[in-house]
């Protein structure tokens, strides 16, 4: 994966209804332990990292770049969204495209939080890379990532087989500027 590109960075935190999407900071270090290293979260991605192992890795202020947002309900971390370019990626129609990904704590999902911060982070996007197309893959198991991706405005391009099950890749159209 690479940067997205031309983007200041960080850029000013962004507010929802809810939420506030920011930059990582260091007090945010022991959520995304915990978001790594949690089986429930990555039931879907190929499963958990050892905690330990994430304790020595983990630097003091994780994830410092462009596209990464630390999710904030309350001023507490509750998920990430991220956004970065997919240099390499098993299917030709993803490669090179921004990537969307996201992991919330299991206490935050079924609220719409990662519907709303999505969202957030995609209007983002489309500011400061307007015209540029989004993908997203999940694993087709996955009936909420699914949903969620139907509500962002992803159409599925393909299905295809990797990392052990049918995963789908879905593409959000650019959205272009209004004159």
């Amino acid at each position: 994966m690479r940067e997205l590109g031309p983007v200041a960075w960080p850029p000013a935190p962004i507010k929802t209804a809810r939420l506030v999407l920011r930059e990582p900071e260091a007090r945010d270090r022991a959520t995304f332990i915990e978001l790594l290293a949690s089986p429930e979260v990555h039931t879907y991605l190929g499963g958990p990292r050892p905690h330990d192992e994430l304790e020595r890795e983990m630097p003091v202020v994780p994830e410092r770049w462009p596209g990464s947002f630390v999710v904030d309900l309350d001023g507490a971390m509750i998920g990430q969204i991220l956004l970065r370019r997919a240099t390499e990626h098993r299917r030709p129609a993803a490669a090179g495209q921004a990537d969307l990904g996201y992991l919330f704590l299991p206490r935050a999902w079924r609220f719409g939080y990662a519907s709303e911060a999505c969202a957030a982070a995609l209007d983002w996007f489309d500011g400061v890379l307007p015209g540029e197309p989004v993908v997203l893959t999940t694993q087709t198991a996955n009936v909420g990532s699914m949903r969620l991706a139907a509500k962002l405005g992803f159409t599925e391009v393909e299905r295809f087989q990797a990392w052990g099950a049918e995963q789908w890749l879905g593409l959000r159209s650019p959205v272009t500027p209004s004159a």
